[in-house]
């Protein structure tokens, strides 16, 4: 049989066997690498690649080491999970670098890394300051995880005591200009309500390369033609500036009667539409 016989058989051979050691294994091993699975990682492809090509070798060895560091690496996985002491010891410790704002450089050294690789981590991160970093941490995988001093933390709407909508995942109703209905059934809507809301935006769906539909249940596309300028939707705003003109209204009307009833009925309903106005507007605000 020719060489290249050969070369296919056994590529396709170990091409199996890699994938199903790969799965086996778990997404651990495709991504970020701990030192052990590093190691076996380039083994594993090592073991392959020399079995596939080195014509005299016996193609049954090969197989044979490909599955014993296969075993081994799940062994120390597994280990590792019932293991604390073992997990530490194959995959390596997290190393506090930065305390206080102050570096602690006896750690750094001890992970042989420079204080500019250092400054390449933070600033991956934007923190371009040692200074405002309360806490960083330098994971088994070679990350950096970095927690900002107070002061130096962005606001959140929790700071500012505000009530925010909870967001679900956008369904994509139209992809490449046909409608997926089973996403659209998940949104709660129809065809009919779909070709509506293209149809306010002045957009028909051949020319429609992506469409999704948000938790307030609101229709945003992107074009194939860029040159085409889609409204943003405005129900919402649209809705909420209602809202306020109503209130408005029931303000003036309770100002404007000079009957006492009247008034008391105006300023109530005023204050009721208020209340509806701020329990709302977190989720109108778009």
């Amino acid at each position: 049989m020719p060489d290249w016989v050969f070369i296919i058989v056994r590529s396709l051979v170990f091409l199996v066997l890699l994938f199903i050691t790969t799965k086996v294994l778990g997404k651990k091993q495709i991504s970020e690498l701990s030192f052990f699975e590093y190691v076996a990682g380039i083994t594993i492809g090592s073991i392959a690649g020399e079995v596939v090509t080195g014509l005299e070798g016996n193609m049954f060895h090969g197989a044979l080491a490909l599955i014993v560091f296969g075993f081994v690496t799940f062994l120390v996985n597994f280990l590792a999970i019932k293991s604390k002491k073992f997990s530490d010891f194959a995959e390596g410790k997290s190393t506090v670098v930065i305390k206080d704002g102050k570096i602690l450089e006896e750690n750094l050294k001890k992970e042989k890394y420079t204080i500019d690789e250092l400054s390449a981590l933070l600033r991956q991160k934007n923190i371009f300051k040692f200074a405002d970093v309360e806490f960083a941490v330098l994971e088994p995988r070679g990350n950096l995880s970095a927690l900002l001093k107070k002061e130096n933390q962005p606001l959140t709407p929790k700071d500012l005591k505000m009530k925010m909508p909870n967001e679900k995942e956008p369904q994509t109703v139209i992809m490449d200009g046909n409608i997926v209905d089973e996403s659209l059934r998940c949104a709660g809507q129809g065809r009919g309500w779909l070709y509506s809301e293209l149809e306010k935006l002045d957009v028909t769906l051949d020319n429609v390369f992506l469409g999704q539909v948000d938790s307030y249940g609101e229709l945003t596309v992107d074009l194939y033609d860029d040159k085409i300028q889609v409204p943003a939707p405005a129900q919402r705003p649209l809705l909420l500036a209602t809202l306020k003109k109503i209130q408005a209204d029931l303000e003036i009307f309770s100002l404007e009667t000079d009957c006492e009833k009247s008034k008391a009925m105006y300023k109530r309903n005023a204050e009721k539409i208020q209340e509806t106005i701020d329990v709302l507007s977190p989720y109108l605000n778009g």
